[in-house]
């Protein structure tokens, strides 16, 4: 085998782990239409005993999540909305769909939120509510407490991301600074039947934390969202009103977001349709099918992408000097989420920006290949998913008068990678359950 063929094989490798998330597998998987009886989960609602069935929802995958339940349910469906990111529309009858911003939220969003807020707004304890959810879900639902605006949510996030604060704690402030999230949109709800089908695009799939949780009890508090702005020092940098909200929750003065043993989530039921470790284990199934010996890490990687990427590229290392801790042909996957720490002015995204890092730990080894690609598509503000390394991409670049550290430096590893053409470009997937990360060594 050549590094030519394992280049091919971890593409593939990588494209059998998103096909098995995808999401009308993923909820024809958890839910069935037997007659008037639907069952999400094991559990059974008659049709009968509910006047309407609605399908809202928000996420990256949303409008292909919509496309299934419309398959499902037929004419038992009434109507419903979507919100997704731009250019992952897909075409549908019944359910509405809006192109929002991802990752920071914008007018449009906010305005397919509201949209969601008036529907809920007509029900009652006869209608069912389908809320599909997805990566992306807390960007595309945005919904500002009061008197904070669209502008102030979109600089809290912004400056969050530019920190390399971790998606848990990027939650915990959407949920405190919005009307939605944290379990307020399960209160918008009630009494209605609410069954959410969740993508979990968040290590451990913690449920209060997958698009900020609209729809579960929140274990976040405002004295937690105090702490992470003292942590990263920001608590002067993001919006006074914003700041104010925190300070005033925190005093008693505004309503903490729903706890368990609420009675907004008595007729709520949350489900798991997919996540990371899914699509890890199929990426190994497809790996064990073309010959490897496999090895999967974990499907809850988190940290800097550059720590991240060293110690992926020393496993390599390992398995081409000793055939520990296993032995070539080898393949080791590893899923999960990890975060840039911007210091540059360049272009990528964190799996780009992996495979960069990794490209000179493992330079001159002529048969190792790294890959490392995001489950929806994209990564970063990017086009890309990710990018694929090998021993050579060091010596490649620098034959064209390109210096690996320097684009490193400036976080800008799309320009290195499109360069050298091995950007990962897939389009939109549809799915969106984090990150896959492959090591081969032939």
């Amino acid at each position: 085998m050549d590094t030519a063929q394992a280049r091919n094989h971890a593409l593939a490798i990588f494209q059998a782990g998103v096909k098995a998330v995808d999401p009308a597998r993923a909820i024809k998987n958890h839910l069935e239409l037997r007659g008037d009886s639907l069952i999400a989960g094991g559990k059974t609602y008659d049709c009968r005993c509910f006047d309407r069935i609605y399908v809202v929802g928000a996420g990256k995958a949303s409008a292909a999540m919509a496309r299934a339940m419309e398959e499902i349910l037929g004419r038992k469906l009434d109507s419903g909305l979507v919100i997704t990111k731009y250019g992952h529309a897909v075409p549908l009858e019944k359910v509405r769909i809006i192109e929002a911003g991802h990752p920071v939220p914008d007018e449009t969003g906010f305005g397919g939120a509201r949209k969601i807020v008036q529907i809920l707004a007509t029900t009652d304890e006869r209608d069912l509510i389908f809320f599909l959810i997805s990566g992306g879900g807390s960007a595309l639902l945005p919904y500002p407490a009061e008197g904070l605006t669209l502008a102030d949510k979109q600089e809290v996030t912004k400056i969050l991301l530019e920190v390399g604060a971790g998606i848990h704690e990027i939650n915990a402030l959407r949920k405190h600074l919005s009307l939605v999230k944290g379990g307020r949109l399960a209160r918008m709800a009630y009494p209605s039947t609410l069954v959410s089908l969740i993508l979990s695009d968040v290590i451990g799939d913690d449920l209060d934390s997958i698009a900020s949780g609209p729809t579960v009890p929140d274990r976040s508090t405002f004295e937690d969202c105090l702490n992470i702005l003292q942590k990263y020092d920001i608590a002067e940098r993001i919006p006074v009103a914003a700041r104010q909200i925190v300070e005033k929750g925190i005093r008693g003065k505004i309503e903490e977001t729903p706890k368990v043993g609420d009675p907004a989530f008595e007729r709520t039921q949350n489900l798991i349709i997919g996540n990371n470790i899914m699509a890890v284990e199929a990426a190994e199934k497809k790996a064990t099918e073309l010959g490897y010996n496999t090895l999967i890490l974990s499907s809850s990687i988190a940290g800097e992408t550059r720590d991240v990427a060293g110690m992926h590229a020393a496993i390599a290392r390992e398995i081409v000097y000793s055939g520990n801790p296993i032995k070539p042909p080898a393949c080791v996957l590893s899923g999960g989420e990890t975060t840039v720490t911007i210091r540059g002015k360049g272009k990528g995204g964190r799996n780009q920006e992996f495979s960069l890092a990794a490209a000179a730990e493992i330079d001159g080894l002529g048969n190792v290949v790294l890959l490392s690609a995001g489950t929806d598509g994209t990564d970063g503000p990017t086009d890309a998913a990710g990018a694929i390394t090998d021993g050579a991409t060091v010596a490649r670049a620098r034959s064209l008068g390109m210096d690996p550290r320097r684009f490193l430096c400036a976080n800008d590893s799309y320009r290195f990678f499109e360069a050298l053409d091995d950007l990962i470009v897939t389009g939109p997937t549809h799915t969106n359950v984090m990150d896959l990360r492959i090591i081969l060594v032939i």
